[in-house]
C-alpha cells in the first residue's frame, strides 16, 4: 500500500514540473508564431468566394482577364 504512495507522490511531482515547464515556455514566447504572418500577404488573394464574379475580384486574382 506505502508504494502506492510513493509513486502517486512522484507521479504529481513530475506532473508539476512539466506544468510549470509548459507556463514559462508559454510566457517567453516558444509557441508564438513567427512564420504564417510573413508569407500571409502571399495567399491573400485565395481567400476570394467562389460565387463572387464581380470583375474587381476577377481582376485582382488574375489581372489579365
Amino acid at each position: 500500500m506505502s508504494v502506492i504512495y510513493v509513486l502517486l507522490t512522484i507521479s504529481v511531482t513530475v506532473a508539476l514540473f512539466f506544468f510549470i515547464a509548459f507556463i514559462v515556455s508559454v510566457r517567453s514566447g516558444q509557441y508564438d508564431d513567427s512564420y504564417t504572418p510573413s508569407v500571409r500577404m502571399l495567399f491573400e488573394d485565395e481567400l476570394v468566394k467562389k460565387g463572387d464574379t464581380s470583375k474587381e475580384k476577377r481582376t485582382k486574382i488574375n489581372p489579365t482577364k
